[in-house]
């Protein structure tokens, strides 16, 4: 690749870094891998793009390993955007928002979706897909992976605002991918180049197994797993932006999309429910449910005591003016503590409505519901306290990777999904299959979907912990599987699951996958390694040590 930097920089009018300290940083992303690339390029403009991938499909006839990986803010927890060749960073260059028109939006992938927001919310509309990274994640990595977050409940994934891509395919020309009646897919599987061939096989492929894929659609709320073969065509749109969306680059590279905007609720209100044990869980989950949350989520006992032993450090996040009064706003969860003990699950249950009053009647409902049960609960409109709570959910991932000392984050078994019904059941076996490997672990998740994250802390640098991690993985996912669950319902597959989708689909999904990558790329240009082709031993080779 060295040798052929000055050949690209002929044509490539971004930068291109192959210094080590720029590759050593674009080695690693919030998983558990490390994978050092041979370049990293910052394209200025789609035409880059186009450029460059017309270079590394020319030069993959004298070196086969070349290809492109795109990559945004770098909070993936799968290992999706690292590659042993070149990491196209997108960040950068390609993060300009446009015009929010008849409630929609386009953007470039790279803009960061707190950036993204900013303008949305002046004109009081929103994305609501965000994840909990959402004050450093990008757009890219949300449709790349199909992202969801608490909100996910009751408004979707990002699959559902997606209107529109543009998208960078394998031979180097830029298309435009939308919802597509039947008359203008007749025109497209009309079309004599490459874009018709594209559509006559993907077609193709659809109808002929029309059946077999409706079938296989997983039966859970949220999934990222796979292709999304079964949502691009009801017999009356075909749609393929449905494909690119939780395709993690492996067949394209997107430029720009447009998305869907929803109004924001102006008024909002959380009832906080704590557990002594799981065993109500599942009737509070059917309590809940009926009164149409925007948001049900749950941290566990770890993550409180995370929260509660490192709270200086909410001091910034919350804007709390001192270190008196964060102290104090926490003053009830010591209280808490110490009369009813540190509870199992705390559950976040978030509604938002167009007037307080109707807010207010639905946590005044709920909690008189809950009554009966062995909990305690407390209603909560202060947004500041409100904001704590949210605080303690969305950072502890963060308050895991930098405060716990001598172990790292390893997200392994970080996403699946199981329908809340069978939580009862399930929860007491992943528990033991935890506790026979000797993990320490937290628990978070949207327990209104099933969708829960497990982050076990362990000593990377220790062969013997790394070992457990093929292990526990066939386990736990075995246990999924079993409860007709995903393995991911928003992180997706890269290094870390795609080896498992065999094991979650069958072989012969597994080949209609395969052919999916085939049609869009069949020279292996676009982020290798990642659904389809994948290699469990080279995903284990690569955990970091440290």
């Amino acid at each position: 690749m060295l040798k052929k930097n000055k050949e690209l920089k002929r044509f490539f009018r971004g930068e291109i870094a192959t210094n080590q300290k720029i590759l050593t940083k674009y080695s690693h992303d919030a998983s558990l891998f490390e994978i050092t690339p041979q370049a990293v390029v910052f394209p200025r403009n789609s035409e880059d793009i186009k450029k460059l991938v017309k270079f590394v499909s020319k030069e993959k006839n004298h070196d086969p390993s070349l290809s492109l990986t795109v990559r945004a803010a770098g909070t993936d927890m799968s290992g999706g955007p690292l590659n042993e060749s070149i990491i196209v960073d997108v960040t950068k260059k390609l993060n300009r928002v446009g015009k929010v028109k008849n409630k929609h939006i386009s953007a470039q992938p790279g803009v960061f979706y707190c950036d993204f927001e900013k303008v949305t919310l002046k004109q009081n509309l929103l994305l609501p897909s965000f994840p909990a990274s959402r004050e450093l994640c990008a757009l890219g990595g949300m449709v790349a992976n199909n992202a969801g977050g608490e909100k996910s409940l009751k408004y979707g994934k990002t699959i559902d605002y997606v209107t529109n891509l543009k998208v960078v395919l394998s031979d180097g020309k830029e298309y435009t991918f939308k919802p597509l009646n039947k008359k203008e897919l007749q025109k497209k599987l009309q079309l004599k180049n490459f874009e018709g061939k594209l559509y006559k096989k993907m077609y193709r492929l659809i109808n002929k197994n029309y059946s077999f894929i409706k079938r296989s659609k997983p039966k859970v709320s949220k999934n990222s797993s796979g292709y999304n073969l079964w949502d691009i065509w009801d017999k009356k749109t075909f749609d393929l932006t449905k494909l690119f969306v939780g395709s993690q680059g492996t067949l394209g590279i997107i430029t720009k999309g447009t998305f869907r905007l929803i109004k924001k609720k102006k008024y909002s209100g959380l009832v906080v429910i704590f557990c002594k044990d799981l065993k109500p869980v599942v009737d509070i989950v059917h309590k809940v449910l009926p009164f149409s949350p925007s948001s049900f989520e749950s941290f566990d006992d770890h993550s409180l005591k995370l929260a509660l032993k490192f709270f200086p450090g909410f001091l910034k996040l919350m804007g709390a003016k001192n270190i008196f009064s964060l102290a104090w706003s926490f003053l009830p969860e010591f209280w808490l503590a110490l009369t009813f003990g540190i509870p199992k699950l705390t559950l976040l249950v978030e509604f938002e409505e167009d007037s307080q009053e109707a807010v207010d009647k639905k946590m005044q409902i709920l909690s008189s519901k809950l009554k009966n049960l062995n909990v305690k609960s407390k209603m909560i409109a202060n947004p500041q306290t409100i904001k704590k709570y949210w605080l303690v959910r969305r950072e502890s991932f963060n308050l895991l990777r930098h405060k716990v000392k001598n172990k790292q984050t390893a997200p392994f078994i970080d996403d699946f999904v199981i329908h809340p019904d069978k939580l009862r059941v399930f929860f007491p076996k992943l528990i033991k299959i935890l506790e026979k490997h000797d993990l320490l672990y937290t628990i978070i998740g949207h327990v209104g979907d099933g969708n829960f994250h497990i982050i076990p802390l362990m000593n990377l640098a220790d062969e013997n912990e790394r070992k457990k991690i093929p292990i526990v993985s066939k386990e736990v996912y075995s246990l999924v599987l079993k409860m007709k669950g995903s393995i991911t319902g928003e992180h997706n597959d890269g290094l870390i699951r795609s080896p498992y989708l065999k094991q979650m689909y069958g072989t012969k999904m597994c080949k209609l996958f395969k052919e999916v990558k085939d049609i869009f790329d069949s020279d292996n240009l676009f982020n290798p390694g990642k659904k389809v082709n994948s290699d469990l031993e080279f995903a284990l080779e690569h955990i970091k040590r440290s």
